[in-house]
């Protein structure tokens, strides 16, 4: 008896649906790593603008100043060569990247293909009609890309903070130090070695009190400590999961999950309050004094 084409007509569907999300998924993923690449040779590109630049009119200021301040702009040759020097490397690496981008849509029409894909494959998500549970892992799925963004968009932001902060607090304390160094008087090693020590001293109690590395290790070994205490509670069963005996294991480890994401979103939001203005915030508890 001849079979019925119309009987297979649902599997070939649902493959054929199979292969179009597949494919789909494939497009975010390229034009993801296509975006990647191109913000990354975008900022090459703008800080190998801003390093030529920079050189070029360092080296026209500084050779401009020496021959009007002392008629010899052969004094600044030295400077003319650093200048020119990085000239050449920044105009190297703009050569570099102009190559290396050759076969790279522009930043806007990546991101306008991320987003096209993007909507696709979520259409092939909604078409599906998935049950609660497959939502749920297709939501959770999403949240993990939405945390890793934020997470990475954070610490580019702190970075960038950190390194601006070190730089004001270096300036500062080395402004202090010429000043101190430039008083008209004959300088000595035991001069010399004072203002330098002073310096160091100076900004170390700078990134000390920035930083705030002795309240950080304080809370990280408190909350290494109480998640280490919790493991051996629950590899032991004692304590909060005395109660729990054989065959409730799987009650005691989600008892034990929960306890120990509470000990981590402790430590984040300690984390939170140590990198705000000592005006703003200050952590729920201080560690002992040394």
């Amino acid at each position: 008896m001849a079979r019925n084409l119309d009987d297979d007509a649902p599997r070939r569907k649902r493959d054929a649906d199979e292969r179009i999300y597949v494919v789909t998924t494939n497009l975010v993923i390229d034009a993801q790593e296509k975006l990647a690449r191109r913000r990354r040779l975008d900022r090459i590109w703008h800080a190998g603008w801003a390093v030529s630049w920079l050189s070029l009119l360092t080296a026209v200021i500084g050779t401009v100043t020496a021959a009007v301040t002392t008629d010899d702009p052969a004094r600044f040759v030295l400077g003319d060569l650093v200048c020119g020097s990085l000239l050449l490397l920044s105009l190297l690496t703009l050569v570099g990247v102009h190559f290396a981008g050759r076969g790279l849509p522009s930043l806007q029409r990546v991101e306008a293909q991320l987003a096209s894909a993007q909507e696709s494959l979520w259409k092939q998500k909604a078409k599906g009609r998935p049950g609660l549970d497959d939502r749920r892992k297709v939501y959770r799925e999403e949240v993990t890309t939405a945390i890793e963004q934020y997470q990475a968009d954070s610490r580019k932001y702190r970075r960038i903070h950190n390194s601006l902060q070190s730089l004001i607090m270096i300036g500062s304390a080395s402004t202090t130090t010429i000043a101190a160094l430039d008083t008209g008087k004959e300088l000595t090693w035991q001069s010399v070695t004072l203002t330098v020590i002073s310096f160091a001293i100076t900004v170390a109690a700078m990134f000390t009190g920035y930083y705030k590395f002795r309240e950080r290790s304080y809370f990280l070994q408190q909350t290494a400590d109480a998640i280490e205490e919790e493991a051996n509670a629950v590899t032991l069963g004692i304590g909060p999961y005395s109660e729990f005996g054989p065959g409730r294991e799987d009650e005691a480890l989600k008892l034990f999950t929960q306890r120990v994401e509470e000990h981590r979103n402790e430590q984040r939001r300690r984390q939170q309050q140590l990198d705000q203005p000592a005006d703003q915030a200050a952590p729920s508890s201080q560690p002992p004094a040394a």
